[in-house]
């Protein structure tokens, strides 16, 4: 068992190249809207 299979994603596979890309993108993804949310609710351009 790896060291990335203990933390709080406890379940086999976790530390697949896969499933760490795929939480990566929609944990960036998330920040990402929010951050143009956020700008566009500050500054209204349009």
């Amino acid at each position: 068992m790896s060291d990335l299979n203990r933390g709080i994603m406890k379940f086999e596979g976790a530390d697949r190249p896969t499933v760490v890309i795929v939480s990566a993108v929609v944990l960036l993804g998330g920040i990402g809207f929010l951050l143009w949310w956020a700008l566009q609710t500050a500054y209204t351009v349009s």
